[in-house]
């Protein structure tokens, strides 16, 4: 049985572009426990996508891609661009200005 290095989630909870949900998707097969070969066959995509995913996940529909996300989850939801600092704040759990608040 191969060995899964669990590697640790990115600290920014907003992603800036797809590379970024790709890293996200990975640390949490890693740490699941899973290769590749194992998400791939749990999620029902091949090797190949599931490999794509993580490392170019602009190559694969995003319907799959949000399919994949979910199963291993990682969840995504849309924030308005001026409240995005505050929830990045409290997703990381950093203090957040009390002007924000």
């Amino acid at each position: 049985m191969k060995s899964v290095k669990p590697l640790p989630t990115p600290t920014n909870p907003l992603l800036a572009n797809a590379q970024e949900l790709g890293a996200h998707i990975r640390a949490a097969r890693t740490q699941s426990g899973l290769t590749l070969e194992e998400a791939a066959l749990s999620v029902g995509v091949a090797k190949q996508t599931m490999q794509n995913i993580e490392t170019n996940p602009a190559t694969v529909g995003l319907g799959t891609v949000m399919m994949v996300a979910r199963a291993l989850g990682v969840s995504l939801f849309a924030v308005q661009s001026e409240q995005q600092e505050r929830v990045r704040r409290l997703l990381s759990r950093e203090p957040v200005p009390a002007k924000e608040a």
